[in-house]
């Protein structure tokens, strides 16, 4: 499925009780960068149908905040998931699922960058999940 993510999700509104990011005025609505969940080891988890983007017409896929943090996070873009549980996500009965679904990745290359950037955003309860579940 095609769908839209990253920054630009996290500009959108989605059904979560999350804040995404704010600045959907510097956004350049015009030039969207489609993902493709086909091969995602997430398949259509947390993408939402039927979505408005602005200064576009009809309706599109687009992540929920979830999946576009956790797609900016499988391809290394940490500076721009940067401030994902207190600025984007800011509520923590999504942090279970946020960290069954990064586990997930514990095999893929770049691993040893993602358990940093999560013990950078979660500290202690990253280092607890780890240990309970022996990642």
């Amino acid at each position: 499925m095609k769908y839209l993510s990253g920054i630009f999700a996290l500009n959108l509104m989605c059904d979560l009780d999350t804040f995404g990011d704010w600045h959907t005025s510097a956004i350049d609505w015009k030039n969207l960068n489609f993902w493709d969940s086909t091969d995602s080891i997430w398949g259509d988890y947390g993408i939402e149908q039927n979505r408005t983007i602005p200064e576009n017409k009809g309706k599109f896929n687009v992540a929920n905040h979830i999946r576009a943090l956790l797609d900016l996070i499988s391809i290394g873009y940490f500076p721009t998931a940067q401030g994902m549980r207190d600025n984007f996500i800011c509520n923590d009965k999504y942090t279970p699922e946020i960290f069954s679904k990064v586990s997930m990745l514990k095999n893929s290359e770049n691993w040893p960058a993602i358990d940093k950037f999560m013990g950078k955003e979660y500290m202690m309860q990253w280092v607890r999940y780890k240990k309970e579940v022996e990642l």
